[in-house]
């Protein structure tokens, strides 16, 4: 029996196919309003799982590097808790967050803003690792490996991701045993996953196996033909890497039920919200409450330890009644701006464009 093969093109009314609700079902983003938290609890962390969780038994668990290394290592779960600890916090998101937004719609998990979340990881050092596995001289990328399998692009295969031998030495990667200071989620990677700071979160490998040097630059399906930044099918496109500035607000008020529509009372209101970059820390947030030309700078807390987590900021508002649309963007260190609109690709990759919230604001003292 045949595979059906995923649609190019959405729907001719754009409307969500049910394979499409399928993904939204066993992928979920964080509610906006988690952001008001440093650290994301695991269950509010967003999560793309490209096939399906694995069972892993710890105790069989091993790590197996090798390939273009002088030292093959196999390690089970209590050599690798024995090896110094590390920490790092990281704020991941999906590359595809955003993609339900543009138009056309790239065919694939709907996201809209909210895949997204920041964690403290630990484990072992990656370049620890590969010190003592000793890289011969003409490793170019390390490949690594995890437990869960699929079929995708007419391939059954393992998920796979590759970094240069550069980005896997410098990138202050971490083979992360425990998320928030708990065992990893069996839905997070559990027991042993990899996380690399600043990259989009196709990069930071679940449940991992494996980690292979090779001397030629890895050709596999996640690497070579999903995850590309693509203006037209046809094109090898450049690959999706590292995080893109983004900035999101916390919706102020409340909610309705259905339309998710924020309403709020007049008087002072306190915007708030996180800015985050791959690159380069955030040095500016603006924010705009006309949906016009006018940018107000919003106030930063200090800078996170880590370059690559978010950073939060705020803007007090005091509006009269009325309709609203809010928004921010934000600028890091590098220079990397926020646009107001992204621009389009394929895959629907590092759609950062800035978000927009609608108020209604109603008079509190009638």
């Amino acid at each position: 029996m045949p595979i059906p093969a995923a649609p190019s093109q959405p729907s001719a009314d754009g409307s969500i196919s049910r394979s499409e609700l399928a993904l939204a079902t066993r992928n979920h983003g964080m509610p906006l309003e988690a952001m008001r938290w440093d650290l994301t609890p695991p269950g509010l962390h967003y999560l793309l799982i490209h096939y399906d969780v694995p069972l892993i038994d710890p105790g069989r668990w091993r790590l197996e590097v090798g390939g273009a290394v002088r030292n093959p290592l196999t390690i089970d779960l209590d050599g690798l808790r024995e090896r110094p600890r590390v920490g790092v916090t990281s704020t991941m998101e999906c590359a595809g967050n955003g993609r339900a937004l543009f138009s056309p719609r790239a065919i694939s998990q709907p996201w809209l803003l909210e895949a997204v979340g920041t964690a403290a990881w630990t484990g072992a050092a990656l370049s620890d690792l590969l010190e003592e596995a000793g890289l011969e001289d003409d490793a170019v990328e390390l490949v690594f490996t995890g437990a869960d399998r699929g079929f995708e692009g007419g391939i059954m295969q393992s998920y796979q991701r590759a970094l240069t031998r550069t980005e896997a030495m410098g990138s202050d990667a971490v083979l992360a045993y425990e998320m928030n200071g708990s065992p990893l989620p069996p839905q997070h990677g559990y027991p042993v996953r990899l996380v690399v700071p600043g990259w989009y979160g196709m990069t930071n490998v679940k449940w991992l196996t494996a980690i292979t040097g090779v001397t030629e630059p890895h050709r596999g399906y996640q690497s070579a033909t999903a995850y590309r930044m693509r203006a037209h099918p046809d094109e090898p496109g450049t690959p999706v890497t590292r995080i893109v500035p983004r900035s999101l607000m916390v919706p102020p008020g409340v909610p309705d039920f259905f339309s998710r529509h924020r309403i709020v009372g007049t008087g002072p209101c306190l915007l708030e919200g996180r800015a985050w970059s791959g690159w380069e820390p955030i040095e500016a947030v603006e924010v705009s409450v006309d949906g016009g030309d006018a940018w107000h700078d919003a106030d930063l807390d200090p800078a996170p330890i880590h370059p690559h987590t978010w950073r939060r900021f705020s803007f007090t508002w005091s509006p009269s009644t009325g309709d609203y649309e809010l928004r921010s963007r934000c600028r890091d260190a590098a220079g990397h701006t926020q646009p107001d609109v992204a621009e389009w690709n394929v895959g629907g990759y590092g759609n950062n464009g800035v978000q927009r919230i609608m108020v209604t604001v109603v008079d509190t003292e009638r």
